[in-house]
C-alpha cells in the first residue's frame, strides 16, 4: 500500500510543478484575446467588381490577341463593365472566324450578343460572376489570414462576416501599430514583370509625342520615382509598357527582404516552376530591352535585362528597412484579388482589458473562497480534500492553455468559474457516495475505496457529454465561443484528474498515517 501510495504522490508532485512551470510568470505565459489585452477589430468589405474587371479585361485582352494572332484588325476590344466585352470592327469577310475565336476563348463563361456594322458584346454569365465573386471573397480571406500570420499577431480572428458574402471580419489581439497592420492588410500587392516600349520621360506628354498623344490598345502609360542621379527627390517619371504582363506575383515562390550592390534595402524574390519557365523565355527573348518592375500600378525599377533569367529577381528603390521586409511579406502571401474597404473599426484599449481581468479575477476568487466556505461548513475536514482539488484543477487548466499557446477570452474566464462549480459538483458526488457507504457500516477505507469506483463511471459519463458539447461550441462558434469552448475543454479534462486521482490520493494518504481510521465527514 505504501508504494503504491508513494508513485501516486510522485506524480501528483510532478504534475503540479511541471503546471506552475508552465504558468510563472503568468504575465509571459498566458496569451490574452482581443476583449482582454486589447488591439484591433475591423471588419472589411471585399470590391468583388474589381475581381471581375480584372478577368473581364483579361479575357478581353485575350481576344484581342488571339484575332490580331490570326490576322484579324479589330477597331476595339475592350471590358466596357465589370462584365461586359464590347468588340468593335470586325471585318465582313472574318466575322465567322472571329466568331470561332470568340467561341474557343469565351463560349464556357460569356453569352455573345452581336450587332450591326461588326460590334460585338459579350456578357458574363450570372453564375460564372456569383462564382468569382465567391472566389475571390474565399482568396481574400486566405490572403488576409496568411499576412496577419507573419505578423505574429497572437490568435487573430479572421472569419466571414454578415450575410451579404463579400465581408471578412477581423480581429488583431495586442496590436500596437494599427496603421501598419491595416496597410499590409488591405495592400492589393500586385506585382506586374512588364516590357517597357518608351521611356522613362519625365512627362507623359514627352513619353507619348512619336505616338501622336495616343496609347494603343495593347500598352498602357504607368508612373515610378525618378532614381537617376542628379533627379529632384520625389520626381515622377513615366513609362510606356506592354498591358499584358507575362509573369505577375501569382508565379512567385518566396520573397525576402535583402541589400542591393550599394547597401540599400531591396527585395529578392523567387519564382515557381512555372513563373520560372515564363520568365526565362520571356527574359531570354528580350534581352537588351528594359524590364519594368510594377507594384499596384507604381514602377519600382526598370533594370536591362542583360541575359537569360531562369527563377529569381530582386526589386529595388527608395524603400527604409521596414518597407522591404512589409513588401516581402506581402508578396509571400500574394496578392489580393479585389480592393478592400472598412466599413467598421474598433480599438480595444487595454484598460477595458485590465478591468475584464480584475473583474474576472475577483469572481473567480470569490466563487472559490464561496465554494470552500461551504464545504469546509458541510463536510468538515474532507472540505479541504475538495478545495485543493478545485485549486489544482484551476492551475493544471491554465498551464494546459498555456502549454499549447491557446488565447485567454473573457467568455474563458467565464469557462473557469464554471469549472468551479464542476469540480465542487464531482466532490460532491464522491462525498455522498463515500458517506452512504460509512452508514453501511463498512470500514472507512473500504467506504472511501467504494465511494471512489461507484462513482467514477459517473463522473466520466458526464464529462464526456460535456466534452461533446465543448468541442461543438469550438467547431461551430465564432471567437468568444471558442474561447469559452477551450477552457472548458480543458477544465473538464484536469477535473477528471483532481477530482478523482488527487482526492483519492489524499484520502489515502490521510488514513494511512492514522491507527484508527475515522474520515471527518
Amino acid at each position: 500500500m505504501a508504494k503504491n501510495l508513494r508513485w501516486k504522490v510522485v506524480s501528483i508532485i510532478g504534475v503540479v510543478v511541471a503546471a506552475a512551470f508552465a504558468v510563472y510568470p503568468p504575465e509571459d505565459r498566458i496569451r490574452l484575446g482581443l476583449d482582454l489585452s486589447g488591439g484591433v477589430h475591423m471588419v472589411l468589405r471585399v470590391q468583388t467588381d474589381d475581381a471581375l474587371r480584372v478577368e473581364t479585361e483579361t479575357s478581353a485582352e485575350q481576344l484581342s490577341e488571339q484575332a490580331s494572332l490570326s490576322g484579324i484588325a479589330l477597331t476595339s476590344s475592350a471590358a466596357t463593365s465589370p462584365t461586359e466585352i464590347r468588340v468593335e470592327g470586325v471585318p465582313p469577310d472574318r466575322d465567322q472566324e472571329f466568331r470561332q475565336i470568340a467561341d474557343d476563348l469565351l463560349q464556357v463563361a460569356y453569352d455573345r450578343a452581336s450587332e450591326a456594322g461588326g460590334a460585338y458584346t459579350f456578357s458574363m454569365q450570372p453564375g460564372v460572376a456569383r462564382q468569382w465573386r465567391e472566389e475571390s471573397v474565399r482568396q481574400a480571406l486566405q490572403t488576409i489570414e496568411r499576412r496577419v500570420n507573419e505578423l505574429g499577431v497572437a490568435e487573430p480572428i479572421v472569419a466571414p462576416h454578415g450575410v451579404a458574402g463579400d465581408q471578412i471580419l477581423v480581429q488583431l489581439p495586442g496590436v500596437d501599430d494599427v496603421d501598419r497592420a491595416k496597410e499590409i492588410i488591405r495592400s492589393t500587392a500586385l506585382l506586374e514583370l512588364k516590357l517597357v516600349e518608351e521611356g522613362p520621360a519625365p512627362s507623359r506628354e514627352l513619353l507619348l509625342q512619336t505616338r501622336s498623344g495616343v496609347v494603343p490598345p495593347d500598352l498602357e502609360v504607368v508612373s515610378g520615382a525618378d532614381e537617376s542621379l542628379g533627379s529632384p527627390v520625389g520626381s515622377t517619371v513615366f513609362y510606356l509598357v506592354r498591358r499584358v504582363a507575362p509573369v505577375t506575383g501569382r508565379d512567385l515562390r518566396n520573397a525576402r527582404p535583402t541589400i542591393d550592390e550599394f547597401n540599400q534595402p531591396a527585395i529578392s524574390f523567387s519564382f515557381n516552376r512555372e513563373g520560372a519557365r515564363k520568365f526565362g523565355n520571356f527574359t531570354g527573348a528580350n534581352v537588351g530591352r528594359n524590364l519594368a518592375v510594377i507594384m499596384d500600378s507604381q514602377v519600382y525599377s526598370a533594370p536591362t535585362i542583360q541575359e537569360r533569367i531562369a527563377d529569381e529577381g530582386r526589386i529595388t528603390g527608395t524603400f527604409s528597412q521596414q518597407e522591404a521586409s512589409d513588401l516581402a511579406l506581402i508578396l509571400r502571401s500574394g496578392a489580393l484579388p479585389a480592393s478592400l474597404t472598412y466599413l467598421e473599426e474598433r480599438t480595444v484599449g487595454p484598460t477595458l482589458g485590465a478591468d475584464s481581468i480584475r473583474a474576472g479575477v475577483i469572481a473567480s476568487i470569490s466563487g472559490l473562497i464561496a465554494v470552500a466556505l461551504f464545504m469546509l461548513f458541510y463536510y468538515r475536514l474532507s472540505g479541504i480534500n475538495a478545495v485543493v482539488s478545485v485549486g489544482l484543477n484551476l492551475l493544471i487548466m491554465l498551464a494546459c492553455m498555456g502549454y499549447i499557446g491557446a488565447v485567454l477570452t473573457l467568455p474563458g474566464i467565464a469557462g473557469f468559474i464554471l469549472t468551479i462549480g464542476m469540480g465542487v459538483d464531482s466532490n460532491v458526488l464522491i462525498f455522498e457516495r463515500i458517506k452512504e457507504e460509512l452508514v453501511s457500516a463498512k470500514g472507512v477505507r473500504a467506504a472511501v475505496s467504494a465511494g471512489f469506483d461507484r462513482v467514477f463511471l459517473t463522473i466520466v459519463d458526464t464529462h464526456i457529454a460535456s466534452l461533446i458539447a465543448a468541442a461543438f461550441l469550438f467547431q461551430f462558434g465564432s471567437g468568444p465561443i471558442k474561447g469559452f469552448a477551450t477552457t472548458l475543454f480543458f477544465g473538464l479534462i484536469s477535473n477528471v484528474f483532481t477530482a478523482v486521482f488527487v482526492s483519492r490520493t489524499m484520502f489515502e494518504a490521510v488514513l494511512t498515517r492514522r491507527r484508527e481510521a475515522t474520515l471527518s465527514i
